[in-house]
């Protein structure tokens, strides 16, 4: 295969798209392998290869996430940029390729943008007043099943930025919902469940993701299929910790 790679490039404040044409390239590689094909020739030409980040490339870890022609993850559903396969374009095809584009992100360089801003929103309020000490037995705290199951699909977010990326508003919404879910519905996170979700929308807030108008477009885009009712969740909450004196 043949692909023209439109890549952002950027070292300083301005960056611009710069096009290689990259052959010799197989439908089985992965898109970053295409991006590592791409390096290899820039750095024996003597040329700066394309930063990007990358991790686990299985999957679970979100550090490869770009936008491909205007998608965050690009064109499969379901699927993050390092499990996107050259099968899923055509010989020839020119593929732009982007960084995530939000005010909390800030780009470091070429591809690589500044994620730090959703640990913070973690901080504000990812945890749970448990006592410390030997682990509890499996079953010593009973959990009913569409619980575990509501907070086992909100725990799948592995919090690559792409709902901030495809958001029109660059909300982190589905994020922030995803965490406060996977801790609210279970019984270890009770104690702090109102007062969570009122933390963490003040921190999205201040570091100054936009607002949520139920768009839709980062459950379209996120590759482990959170769905927009996981935001209604977090919205109840917060409502809940606004008007009640029990959720100050």
């Amino acid at each position: 295969m043949k692909l023209t790679l439109r890549i952002w490039r950027q070292h300083d404040d301005d960056g611009r798209l710069v096009d290689y044409e990259v052959d010799g390239l197989s439908a089985d590689m992965s898109f970053l392998e295409a991006l590592d094909v791409l390096n290899e020739r820039l750095v024996l030409a003597g040329d700066e290869p394309v930063a990007f980040d990358h991790d686990c490339r299985e999957g679970i870890c979100g550090a490869c996430g770009v936008m491909i022609n205007g998608v965050a993850h690009g064109p499969e559903k379901a699927t993050t940029a390092c499990q996107l396969h050259l099968r899923h374009f055509r010989d020839g095809d020119v593929l732009t390729v982007e960084p995530w584009r939000a005010q909390p992100f800030p780009v470091v360089r070429d591809l690589v943008v500044d994620r730090s801003a959703l640990d913070r929103i973690v901080r504000a309020g990812g945890y749970v007043s448990v006592s410390t000490g030997s682990a509890p037995d499996a079953h010593a705290l009973p959990v009913p099943k569409p619980d575990a199951d509501t907070a086992f699909e909100a725990a799948a977010c592995i919090g690559c930025g792409a709902c901030v990326a495809a958001c029109p508003n660059g909300s982190a919404m589905l994020f922030t919902a995803a965490k406060t879910t996977h801790l609210g519905v279970l019984p270890q996170g009770q104690p702090e469940r109102y007062s969570r979700a009122r933390d963490m929308v003040a921190e999205h807030d201040a570091l100054g993701f936009g607002g949520c108008t139920n768009a839709g477009e980062c459950t379209s885009v996120c590759p482990k299929g959170i769905p927009l009712t996981t935001i209604a969740r977090l919205n109840g909450d917060l409502l809940r910790a606004h008007t009640t004196r029990s959720a100050r």
